[in-house]
């Protein structure tokens, strides 16, 4: 008996003593395994947000070789202002390219939120939130009938949005009158979105440290709950060094950004859309449905997934980011005009979700690549107009990026393919 005891002290003992050199070697066994997931991506050509990064970080370089002004904070914090309006665009478009549609009719739906807001508060006089809350519904009905024509009457995708260009285009020109344009007030509720920022670093810092926090917070209770399921989950090491690079970034946007006139409401409210989205298409049932319909319209149906539900709610999300949208450039401009039916706001957000990562087939993208795809844009715009080139010559750089993107995408494609994972 007594041998047995201490066989058993001695083994009860054994795990103290390995995790006390666990816990030495714990953070660079994590190291390593972060290390070997790193080196197995890039053999399998998941490379993830790493080549957009890179291409934004070769952009801004470039720029500011040419033009010192280019990282100024004056001109970062008008690009963080200019990107708002075709990011809120690209986000719903993320939501169409994620089941491996498009959506053609979201720069004239912007437009008819700005008219339709300006019709109904400079023309009758309706009070700026009644015809905001209107112009947003606006962008949802119109979803609402497309996604519906395309999921249930069968209408391609392409064809119906396109007549929704139109038809849209030609309601906002209506709306605007044979003036082509309809200026509102520049201290009312929509003007504010792009003119109001936030200077006092109480506020400021507050947020980068609150956003950082609840980051790490989020990632530890979703690392707890994968590991009690058993499923694949991060390690405590690349959670903390995630959390590094997200505190170094935050903390660094708002020590620029406040040395001109502080953190803009837009960009706020913009990473906002961007984080509810994002966790929206990650942790919710709808989310994961959006995903598996992507990844294969058959194989989602036999899961159990109501294909034309989730095909008219995603036509739905975008139509109403597209009036938000729509908000935001006329907010820009203070005026309700043509600008945002005329196609480049369209070509953009397309350009914008395609260049930051979202797959023109399917099921792969996030709605960070908005936010990633439309910086690479305006910063290209921006550093143009500040050497005075042309437009011609953006077009053509921004096509070439495009152009890359795309071929990109098809490689990744094809790799995963050849793997036997598509």
């Amino acid at each position: 008996m007594r041998g047995r005891g201490t066989r058993a002290r001695t083994a009860d003992a054994a795990p103290a003593t390995d995790r006390r050199h666990d816990g030495r070697r714990w953070y660079a066994g994590d190291l390593r395994a972060y290390g070997d997931a790193v080196r197995r991506r890039l053999h399998e050509r998941e490379l993830g947000a790493a080549p957009v990064l890179l291409a934004l970080a070769v952009t801004w370089m470039v720029f500011q070789g040419l033009n010192d002004n280019f990282l100024s904070p004056r001109n970062l914090s008008v690009l963080s202002v200019d990107i708002v309006g075709t990011g809120m665009i690209a986000v719903g478009i993320v939501f169409v390219l994620l089941i491996g549609e498009i959506d053609l009719s979201v720069g004239s739906l912007a437009g008819l939120a700005g008219a339709l807001f300006a019709a109904l508060n400079v023309n009758l006089g309706m009070p700026e939130w009644l015809a905001v809350i209107i112009a947003v519904l606006c962008g949802t009905a119109a979803g609402t009938v497309h996604g519906y024509s395309f999921a249930k009457i069968g209408v391609p995708a392409f064809v119906v949005t396109l007549a929704g260009l139109l038809a849209w285009n030609g309601l906002m020109l209506y709306l605007l009158g044979p003036d082509s344009s309809i200026n509102f007030s520049e201290d009312g509720l929509v003007a504010m979105l792009t003119s109001r920022y936030y200077s006092a670093a109480v506020v400021t810092y507050g947020l980068a440290a609150l956003g950082t926090a609840a980051y790490l917070l989020v990632s530890y209770h979703d690392r707890r709950r994968r590991r009690a399921a058993g499923m694949p989950c991060r390690s405590v090491g690349e959670i903390w060094a995630r959390t590094a690079l997200l505190a170094l970034v935050a903390f660094t946007v708002v020590y620029v950004l406040g040395r001109f006139e502080g953190l803009p409401l837009a960009l706020l409210l913009f990473l906002g859309v961007i984080v509810a989205s994002d966790l929206f298409l990650r942790r919710t049932p709808y989310g994961r449905q959006v995903l598996a319909l992507g990844g294969g319209v058959e194989a989602a149906r036999r899961s159990g997934v109501d294909v034309v539900r989730v095909r008219v709610a995603v036509f739905m999300v975008s139509g109403t980011l597209a009036a938000v949208g729509g908000l935001f450039v006329a907010s820009r401009l203070t005026a309700a005009s043509q600008v945002p039916g005329s196609g480049m706001l369209l070509i953009n957000a397309i350009a914008a979700a395609i260049i930051g990562g979202t797959s023109l087939f399917g099921g792969r993208g996030s709605t960070w690549s908005a936010l990633l795809g439309v910086l690479i844009i305006q910063s290209i715009a921006s550093g143009m107009a500040l050497l005075g080139v042309e437009s011609a010559v953006q077009f053509m750089i921004t096509g070439g990026v495009l152009f890359t993107a795309v071929v990109f995408d098809s490689l990744t494609r094809r790799a995963a393919e050849s793997r036997g994972r598509v």
